[in-house]
């Protein structure tokens, strides 16, 4: 008998839902929320009251579309942190109420493992290439910028990260500061593509070891608009496509930088991606033009920014590992390990 298993995202404001059958992907539902973009970032509470009215239509879809009733599910698994504690809390609390109600194992998911395993997502009739473990993961996100070592689908071991902002949150705020609007990572990819990379240059941080930091690479550029656009007031629009093509390079060289170096340290040469950011045009560009030297791994742009499918997988390795997950289970907005 099939192993068939329901996964729920809902950490911040993307609604979603995704079945595997023995761990093939048969559908993936995202209902995303518009209004966010009036206020330039996520409003959590307006975030946590869209998923109370996403949540029943988006699980419904993607059981219609996997062509999968309730009764014939046998766990449900769901992300528990982290992410805003508003949005977790409705699908924590409807993923533990669904699978009571049915008598099947609940399965809690860290998100961020969800990102680290969006390669292994498998379609039918839809090859797909997984790395082979050990591989080293650059994890990228508007919350979360590591460098992740990954022995196995439990076993990570985090080697460098932000000890300041992340990369995407990086994006979005210098977008708000120029006038660019929300999201800010693909709006500035958009212009980059047009743009001359090398036509400004802007402070990259000093941090030893493998961890990151933004928050210099942000202030540098807000200087510099500042100090510009007091001399000339047209300066930002007549230079938009260049700015963002230089800022944007900037924060991949950061990226790049130490994800070589801890690919030398640790003798690794399978690399792979993941997180929101990682639908950059520029990064991927950056990873695949590493491929004499690396076996590298990019997720499908579909599985890049949060969805359930990745949370299902990640799921599924744990359950099929007996992982399961007690009903006074609650959702925690930060997890310090993966």
């Amino acid at each position: 008998m099939a192993d068939i298993l329901l996964g729920i995202e809902s950490s911040c404001d993307d609604t979603s839902a995704a079945v595997l059958r023995d761990g093939v992907l048969l559908s993936n539902v995202i209902a995303s929320q518009q209004v966010h973009k009036d206020y330039g970032g996520v409003v959590p509470e307006l975030a946590s009251r869209a998923h109370e009215q996403n949540i029943v239509p988006v699980v419904s879809s993607a059981l219609a579309k996997a062509d999968v009733k309730p009764e014939e599910l046998t766990a449900v698994a769901f992300t528990r942190g982290p992410g805003l504690l508003g949005s977790l809390l409705v699908g924590t609390s409807f993923a533990k109420g669904f699978a009571y109600s049915l008598g099947i194992p609940l399965v809690e998911v860290n998100h961020l493992q969800g990102h680290i395993l969006a390669n292994f997502i498998r379609e039918e009739g839809n090859p797909v290439r997984e790395p082979s473990f050990p591989y080293l993961c650059l994890l990228v996100s508007g919350g979360n910028s590591q460098i992740v070592r990954v022995d196995g689908p439990l076993e990570y071991t985090i080697l460098g990260q932000t000890i300041d902002d992340a990369v995407g949150e990086a994006f979005d705020k210098c977008s708000k500061m120029m006038g660019l609007g929300y999201p800010g990572g693909p709006v500035i990819d958009r212009l980059a593509k047009e743009g001359d990379p090398l036509r400004f240059s802007f402070a990259k941080p000093h941090i030893p070891g493998l961890d990151y930091s933004f928050s210099g690479v942000k202030t540098s550029l807000l200087y510099f608009v500042r100090d510009r656009m007091a001399e000339d007031p047209d300066f930002m629009e007549n230079n938009k496509e260049d700015i963002c093509a230089s800022f944007q390079k900037t924060l991949i060289d950061i990226l790049m930088d130490k994800l070589i170096k801890a690919a030398k340290q640790t003798g690794i040469r399978e690399i792979t991606i993941g997180g929101g950011v990682s639908a950059n045009s520029g990064l991927r560009s950056r990873i695949e033009g590493r491929r004499r030297r690396w076996n590298t791994y990019l997720p499908p742009l579909r599985f890049t920014t949060d969805n359930a499918a990745m949370i299902a997988v990640a799921g599924w390795f744990r359950y099929k590992a007996g992982f399961r997950t007690p009903l006074d289970i609650a959702p925690v907005a930060r997890i310090s390990e993966l």
